[in-house]
C-alpha cells in the first residue's frame, strides 16, 4: 500500500493506494499519523478511495490511528470509504467509531467548521459515504 500525504491548509489529507492488508501496511499508516501529530497536526482525512480491500489486521491498525488521534485531542474522518470496506467495518461493529464523509472537500469542510467539541449529532456520517 502506498501513502500519500498533503495538507489543505491545517489538515492532513492522507490517501491510500493498494490493498490494505495483514503485515505492514497497518503499523505504516499509524507511524504516519503518529508522525503528523507529533509533528501539530490536528486535523486529519484519510482518502480510501484507492482501497479495493482491508482485513482484519488492517482494520486493528485503523482503530489504533483512530485512538492515538483521539488521545492527541486530535480529529479523523475517512472519506471515500467503498462498499467493502464499509461493510467490514460494518460487520465488526467499527463504523460507528469513526467519522465517515462522502469525499475530500466535505470532510475537510466538516473538520474546519467544527474545530472546537463536536456534537455526534454534527458528524459527517450522517452524510452517506460513496
Amino acid at each position: 500500500m502506498r501513502i500519500e500525504v498533503r495538507f489543505q491548509g491545517d489538515v492532513a489529507i492522507l490517501s491510500l493506494d493498494g490493498r490494505f492488508l495483514a503485515g505492514g501496511d497497518g503499523p505504516y499508516l499509524r507511524q504516519k499519523v503518529k508522525d503528523l501529530i507529533d509533528a501539530g497536526v490536528r486535523y486529519l482525512v484519510i482518502n480510501f478511495e484507492g482501497v479495493p480491500y482491508i482485513d482484519s489486521t488492517g482494520l486493528g491498525f485503523l482503530a489504533g490511528s483512530r485512538i492515538t488521534t483521539q488521545n492527541a485531542g486530535a480529529k479523523l474522518v475517512l472519506t471515500r470509504v467503498n462498499e467493502h470496506v464499509k461493510n467490514i467495518l460494518d460487520n465488526v461493529r467499527l463504523t460507528q467509531f469513526f467519522d465517515l464523509a462522502p469525499d475530500e472537500t466535505a470532510a475537510v469542510r466538516w473538520l474546519k467548521g467544527h474545530k472546537s467539541s463536536v456534537a455526534a449529532a454534527d458528524s459527517p456520517s450522517a452524510t452517506p459515504s460513496k
